[in-house]
């Protein structure tokens, strides 16, 4: 393969809001969601390997090195698809994004795959081919590749750009423990739903670039499962408006919350006592389109 190293940062995805509807005969669920990327991120590099392997390593024991890692899934399905079936690859990988999070940790590594791969060797998938590639990967791994603040339907494939969020910044909180997804749609469909969020006046909030009215509408319907650690979540969005926030909300299937600020400075503030409590702490910026 002639490609030298080559690195990439893998933006980490918040829900702004999340809907789910009935399950398809497929056995996954319809969603409708509001996503945003972020500027936390996992660093990637990826080195060439003669022996034509595709392997990951990363700086977490727990992380798959083998296709059940989406970034060597990703890796292998670009070479299958430009023609290098005997091209291998290191994929190093530095986690900065917590993992069981709702944050699409695994989907954003796999997403900057597909953007480095294709840089490297001159652009030749075009971006209907690199989002094609994605959605094969894994569910939110197209959203992930595009970037930026999006709806997203379908399985989290069928994507629509919206006008950039407002300046505003995220402070992303995880508590200890981490939610299983599979779990969380299981007790969903037990359940009969009693709120939905307003998406058409997300969406209508999002084009007149009102942010306080996008925060008011912030909603994720795991939220309204009948499981203990949405007891836990709910304390930690209350701690963020306490603090500040305009809106909090639990993002994918959890187990990590945000809060979007306005005050950068509050939002620290919010931030550094919140690292005193829990394992995971953060304050972010909101990323515009990738590609």
């Amino acid at each position: 393969m002639n490609m030298n190293n080559i690195t990439e940062k893998a933006y980490a995805k918040l829900n702004i809001s999340l809907d789910v509807s009935k399950p398809r005969e497929d056995g996954y669920h319809d969603m409708i969601m509001v996503m945003q990327t972020v500027s936390l991120c996992d660093e990637l590099t990826i080195v060439p390997d003669e022996t034509g392997t595709v392997r990951a390593e990363a700086d977490l024991r727990y992380i798959p090195r083998d296709d059940r890692n989406l970034a060597v899934k990703a890796a292998k399905l670009y070479f299958r698809k430009t023609g290098r079936e005997k091209a291998g690859a290191v994929i190093r990988i530095k986690k900065r994004i917590p993992v069981g999070a709702g944050m699409a940790g695994g989907s954003s590594d796999a997403a900057a795959v597909i953007r480095a791969l294709n840089r490297a060797h001159g652009d030749e998938l075009k971006k209907e081919e690199m989002l094609e590639l994605a959605e094969m990967t894994g569910s939110d791994v197209a959203f992930c590749l595009m970037g930026g603040t999006a709806l997203a339907e379908g399985r989290g494939e069928i994507l629509t750009p919206l006008r950039p969020l407002p300046e505003c910044t995220f402070v992303i909180c995880k508590p200890e423990f981490s939610v299983s997804t599979p779990e969380l749609f299981h007790a969903l469909d037990r359940e009969k739903l009693r709120v939905h969020p307003d998406t058409a006046g997300i969406l209508a909030a999002i084009k007149e670039g009102n942010l306080a009215q996008v925060c008011r509408r912030m909603y994720n319907v795991f939220e309204d499962v009948s499981d203990g650690r949405m007891k836990p979540i709910a304390e930690i969005k209350n701690r963020l408006m306490n603090r500040g926030a305009v809106g909090a909300v639990m993002t994918g299937t959890g187990s990590a919350v945000f809060g979007i600020f306005t005050d950068e400075e509050r939002a620290k503030k919010a931030c550094a006592a919140f690292a005193k409590e829990y394992p995971f702490a953060c304050t972010a910026k909101p990323v515009k389109t990738l590609i």
